[in-house]
């Protein structure tokens, strides 16, 4: 289980998406941050990144992304393709990081794509059910 966790995005949606994190769950040093910002080429971003998990040494890098085709996933991809030891999720939300977050609290391995599902409700359609 990763013990390390990589935020990326377009813009600084990671940096904002750990803050809110840690609104809720308290300090968080284990989740680091890199954003596209619209200055930077993919090599840049890729460099920022290599810099970002440099002291993650042999173990696998968890990473979430912002956006499934996007520039920062893309560029994990393509480090993928070539042997990284990344594991990539896209579709990030908050709820997938407090998974994540609990599931290093309790030792215990957790399904971050379940918790992202789980977190897309139409509140509407709930409160017709409930009403009916």
């Amino acid at each position: 289980m990763p013990t390390e966790l990589v935020l990326i995005s377009h813009g600084h949606l990671a940096d904002e998406m750990k803050k809110s994190c840690e609104m809720i769950m308290g300090s968080q040093d284990h989740i680091r941050t890199v954003a596209l910002l619209p200055e930077d080429s993919q090599e840049s971003f890729y460099e920022r990144f290599k810099e970002t998990t440099k002291d993650i040494n042999d173990q696998e890098i968890l990473v979430f992304a912002d956006l499934m085709g996007g520039t920062p996933a893309n560029t994990i991809y393509k480090a993928i393709a070539s042997g990284a030891n990344i594991h990539l999720m896209t579709g990030m939300n908050l709820a997938m990081i407090i998974e994540w977050v609990n599931s290093q609290i309790l030792s215990q391995e957790s399904d971050y794509l379940d918790a992202a599902r789980n977190g897309l409700v139409d509140v509407n359609e709930l409160v017709k059910s409930l009403n009916n």
